[in-house]
């Protein structure tokens, strides 16, 4: 059967190869120890439990698997009947076709970063946020965005930031009082701290956990920090108000203190930000759900979604003649 996990539904028997994409040692009501993995393939992921009788797993591994897809509190579960690791050379032919990767060539996202830098008329600006560019490494050329809502891809960190760049661009146009160099410094560097908070592999763009400064710390705390230290190096006062504008567009992204922010966004810039990154984020789930559930169908219930059930709608619009397609 040769088909991805996404198209499966409960009672669907599944045989080929996946990616380990994280993996979890638990115990269970007995205390028993399983390992609670998701697999992947370049449409998507499933959970599957590896109980003890079978290999232990470790993110990145290539596996073959027969199984049988269920449903476990509304979401799909693959039952493993067998589970064999795959062996060199043929895992690298697998991997390439398994792993999720953003959509456009890491060069491509770089100069888009880099053209809007250059049109920063601010050289404070633009020094500024070069300097958090530079400093986040070579890492952020690969870096996911996230374990598994969204842009969790290799080089999704940058696939997401150069999303809300766009989105950012036409949102200055509908609303020209906007301060254009404001708004995009924010984009570029509300995440960059995410290279710290979570533990990836940069051959396949998965995140394993979350690192101790991500657990203890977070990328918003980090991200200030971050921004504190490349402003004292370029000479900038601590209270600067470009500095300041800055953290608390960092501090504010995430909108609410129940999703990490401790101030709610208090200039439009920061609003704006943090509307661009909900939008994006969910635009990306939302694509990657519609993917992977047929035309006039409804998916599973995505947590990540406020537990929504998506659609797919069978209606298409084709805009070079007018018609409507039902």
């Amino acid at each position: 059967m040769n088909t991805t996990i996404t198209q499966l539904k409960p009672g669907d028997k599944f045989s080929g190869a996946l990616m380990v994409r994280s993996v979890e040692t638990r115990l269970d009501k007995k205390g028993n120890s399983y390992q609670d993995v998701y697999f992947g393939d370049q449409s998507g992921e499933i959970n599957g439990k590896i109980w003890a009788a079978n290999p232990k797993l470790n993110a990145g591994d290539i596996v073959r698997i027969e199984g049988l897809i269920e449903e476990f509190q509304g979401r799909h579960q693959l039952r493993i009947g067998r589970c064999d690791p795959v062996s060199s050379p043929e895992d690298d032919t697998l991997r390439a076709q398994l792993i999720p990767s953003a959509p456009e060539p890491v060069k491509v996202m770089r100069d888009k970063i880099r053209e809007t830098l250059a049109s920063f008329r601010s050289e404070e600006l633009r020094k500024l946020t070069t300097k958090l560019l530079n400093d986040a490494g070579a890492e952020l050329n690969w870096f996911p965005a996230a374990q598994r809502m969204h842009h969790a891809e290799l080089g999704g960190l940058l696939h997401h930031m150069t999303s809300m760049l766009t989105v950012a661009e036409y949102l200055c146009v509908a609303y020209p009082f906007l301060n254009r160099e404001l708004l995009l410094a924010g984009v570029i560097i509300h995440d960059l701290a995410k290279i710290k908070e979570m533990k990836a592999d940069s051959r396949f763009g998965t995140v394993s956990d979350y690192s101790r400064d991500g657990l203890l710390v977070g990328h918003i705390n980090r991200g200030m920090a971050d921004l504190s230290e490349a402003a004292a190096a370029l000479g900038m006062a601590p209270d600067n108000e470009l500095k300041v504008l800055l953290e608390h567009m960092i501090l504010s992204h995430h909108g609410i203190p129940e999703y990490g922010s401790p101030r709610l966004p208090m200039f439009p810039e920061a609003e704006a930000l943090h509307w661009i990154d909900t939008l994006d984020a969910r635009m990306n789930q939302m694509q990657s759900v519609q993917d992977r559930t047929p035309p006039g169908g409804f998916s599973e219930r995505i947590a990540s979604l406020d537990n929504r059930r998506m659609y797919h709608p069978v209606f298409t619009a084709d805009p070079s003649n007018g018609e409507t397609h039902p």
